[in-house]
């Protein structure tokens, strides 16, 4: 392979781009990640004083709009775009997990030993190696991470039923006979909002991101106008108006209220797995900030200076020009777009948490699909989107009243922003490696106007908020779960990972007195220390010379009188040996998880059948970090094992956006240009390549692993009947069966017929 590309050996990595480029990506934010925090001037004003309350006086307003203005610059841009777009993860990736990830990263394994038949599973050095100090903060870290990311998962439901109700609900300010249709109309628009999802990211963002600009300058337009009638609402830009709004009503819940202006801040960070940093900082501060606030201020100038009849919907009764004309049915249509668009946002964010989850064992494996040749997070989960479609239009028919649920939406918010800040400030010391100082001025600074906010929002929970925290609650108790019990089979996946050499010797190996016979008992004696050889790397038609390892083995080199080509099994305690017969077929075993060795599967395997197939293939599967695989690079790597006839390592390399699709003709045409290039002679090289063709058009067996796993007898004391009860409730009444249900295996297309299950009992 080119060393120059070096695709084999890169992981996704952050999106870098410049010029035009970076513009078009810029762009299409606009139409993704915007439109949630853009459609906050709907409600905002309204969610701080009701309708059906008093009109504030001038200085109320003139606060109230300081504080939403201090707030858009505190959070949104100076918490998130400047600070925390910085700490997304080395795949691009944003959100409260990526976070954790970034202190705890997942172990990457290398190219070559996942193709390592022989040896002990390795892993490269994480930075996560803080000392036992951090590392006993892992599982906390990791609990309120999940905590984080199911909330904002709560907060994806409900965007899409405040926003784009809140614009419908604009119509009964024009049209007073259809108000009792606005539930209706929303679930319409809901409903084709979810079903254009399967188009993608780059698709959607193509019709989203002009309907996003023109709401924007509308919103930023009409402010601009709104101003001119009371030209002093510029007071908002100074701090203590504020200050002094708070202090002169002593009113707390004003705050959450303002919260409303700033939700979808976390969507920016949670979305940057479909972006990169730097387009979500041009975009934001050149057209988003400025016009939310200019659209904030307008509102405000009409408010002071057309209360009585502002009130009642302060958005739409401050367009500029008189209701039901031009302008303002316009501004409506608009809105409506706005809002289909701010649920975007965090249907997007969605599959970027829940690809996170996956990737890391903390979610069931759910089928992805990636939809953009050059952005490797711009992708569509189909379980994903009709859960959250189903969920919103559900929500949406059981509130019928938007100010209950502007209630439940700000809590969700406020939380995530708290876990956010906590954990940025243990990664300034711990991953960019900066004073202990800054983390704590950082979760100071910040925390505080995150704390409250959140203490705002919780005195909404009677209103309404219980609902967000009852569905991020659901949500972090499976993650929790399926972090643990994956775990464990992980473990065990790993802990049973073998070494081919310890248990598959050839006549060379065998004891004194072994030469094959059925069952035969070993000595213990017998086992002394050798010197062995390993593989040789072959890419296609290039191959590489690898240098041979020295590892213990533990049987005598000289003492076998076994036939010189055939294989020996030896059990697992060491006690007997007993002849492989080869049988001339092909099976490829599927290693679904990195390192070195064989999968358990193979031994299982062994154990149930009677014979060897003359051709072994370990296959493991390598993404990377393009669209497709070029034509010219080799799409099957191998590695030849020379000490034992017949085995290989193969990394399939594909692309992110290509389909699953083992082609085992290219593997077979592989290994016989391996194995002619190193043949002794080429009447040798002949007759091995004759083998494996042979092998291959007779049988070609694809062999997956299916863990039928049931929990370990543990000792708690007085209390292990209780403990092994409900232990065992969760992995053999819980776990066994989600796991059949969504396998490892999901990205499998080809024909079941193909494929042996091979049963194992995992005791986890």
């Amino acid at each position: 392979m080119d060393a120059e590309k070096g695709y084999s050996s890169q992981h996704r990595k952050e999106l870098h781009l410049k010029g035009l480029p970076l513009l078009a990506l810029a762009w299409q934010t606009l139409g993704i990640i915007y439109a949630d925090i853009g459609t906050s001037p709907l409600y905002v004003l309204n969610g701080i004083w009701p309708s059906s309350g008093d009109v504030p006086s001038e200085e109320d307003v003139i606060g109230g709009v300081s504080a939403i203005i201090w707030s858009l610059t505190l959070l949104p841009l100076l918490k998130y775009v400047v600070f925390s777009l910085q700490f997304g993860t080395e795949e691009g990736e944003g959100g409260p997990f990526a976070l954790f990830n970034g202190l705890f990263p997942k172990k990457q394994y290398d190219e070559d030993e996942e193709r390592a038949l022989t040896g002990d599973s390795g892993v490269r050095s994480s930075p996560s190696s803080y000392g036992p100090i951090m590392r006993s903060f892992k599982h906390p870290m990791l609990f309120w991470s999940l905590f984080g990311t199911a909330l904002t998962m709560a907060d994806g439901i409900l965007t899409p039923a405040v926003s784009v109700t809140s614009a419908v609900g604009g119509i009964a300010v024009a049209k007073q006979s259809v108000s009792n249709d606005i539930i209706p109309i929303s679930i319409a628009f809901l409903a084709a909002l979810f079903l254009i999802q399967r188009f993608g990211t780059a698709k959607i963002s193509f019709i989203f991101s002009p309907l996003t600009v023109i709401w924007l300058v509308l919103i930023g337009g009409s402010g601009i106008s709104n101003i001119t009638h009371y030209p002093g609402i510029w007071r908002a830009y100074d701090p203590s108006r504020a200050v002094l709004w708070f202090v002169r009503t002593g009113n707390y819940d004003y705050l959450a209220g303002v919260l409303l202006a700033v939700t979808g801040c976390e969507a920016m960070f949670a979305n940057l797995g479909q972006f990169n940093r730097a387009s979500i900082r041009l975009s934001f501060t050149s057209v988003t900030y400025p016009c939310l606030v200019l659209a904030y201020l307008g509102q405000g100038a009409r408010l002071i200076t057309d209360g009585e009849n502002a009130i009642q919907n302060v958005f739409y009764n401050t367009i500029p020009g008189p209701v039901n004309g031009g302008l303002w049915w316009f501004t409506y249509c608009f809105a409506i777009f706005a809002t289909l668009i701010a649920s975007q946002t965090m249907i997007t964010a969605m599959f970027s948490l829940v690809q996170q989850l996956i990737n890391f064992h903390s979610f069931p494996p759910l089928r992805m699909l990636y939809t953009s040749d050059v952005v490797q997070g711009q992708i569509y989960i189909p379980t994903v989107n009709w859960t959250l479609g189903a969920a919103t239009i559900i929500l949406v028919g059981a509130f019928q009243n938007l100010t209950n649920m502007t209630n439940a939406y700000g809590f969700a918010v406020s939380t995530v922003m708290i876990v956010t800040s906590s954990l940025i400030a243990v990664q300034i010391p711990m991953v960019k490696r900066l004073p202990w100082i800054l983390g704590v001025i950082f979760l100071l600074f910040f925390g505080f106007f995150d704390g409250l906010f959140w203490g705002a929002s919780l005195r909404k929970i009677p209103l309404g908020a219980y609902v967000p925290l009852a569905i991020g609650v659901v949500l972090w108790s499976v993650m929790i779960f399926w972090t643990w019990a994956k775990g464990l089979e992980d473990q065990f996946d790993g802990v049973n990972r073998h070494n081919l050499r310890h248990f598959i010797v050839n006549a060379a190996h065998l004891p004194h007195g072994n030469a094959g016979g059925k069952d035969d008992k070993l000595g213990k004696s017998t086992a002394v220390n050798c010197t062995s050889t390993t593989a040789t790397l072959i890419q296609g038609s290039h191959a590489e010379e690898v240098e041979p390892s020295t590892e213990d083995d533990v049987y005598s080199k000289d003492g076998g009188e076994g036939k010189p080509d055939a294989l020996y099994l030896v059990s697992e305690d060491k006690t007997y040996v007993r002849e492989l017969s080869r049988v001339p077929i092909m099976a490829v075993f599927h290693k679904l998880a990195g390192g070195k060795g064989v999968p358990h599967t193979f031994y299982a395997f062994l154990k149930q059948w009677p014979a060897l197939p003359r051709v072994v293939v370990f296959l493991s599967i390598k993404v990377l970090p393009i669209g497709h695989l070029p034509v010219d690079e080799e799409r099957y790597v191998i590695t030849k094992v020379r000490s034992l006839k017949g085995f290989y390592g193969v990394t399939y390399q594909i692309g992110f956006r290509e389909d699953f699709n083992v082609k085992v003709d290219e593997i077979v045409a592989g290994l016989c240009a391996v194995e002619a290039r190193y043949a002794q002679d080429d009447e040798e090289g002949e007759r091995v390549v004759r083998e494996i063709r042979t092998a291959a058009e007779t049988s070609i067996t694809h062999i997956m692993p299916n863990y039928w796993v049931f929990s370990k007898k543990i000792n708690a004391g007085f209390i292990t009947p209780v403990i092994r009860y409900i232990r065992a409730f969760l992995i053999e009444g819980l776990y066994r069966q989600v796991a059949q249900t969504f396998p490892d295996s999901v990205l499998w297309r080809g024909h079941q017929e193909e494929i042996i299950r091979v049963g194992i009992n995992a005791e986890i």
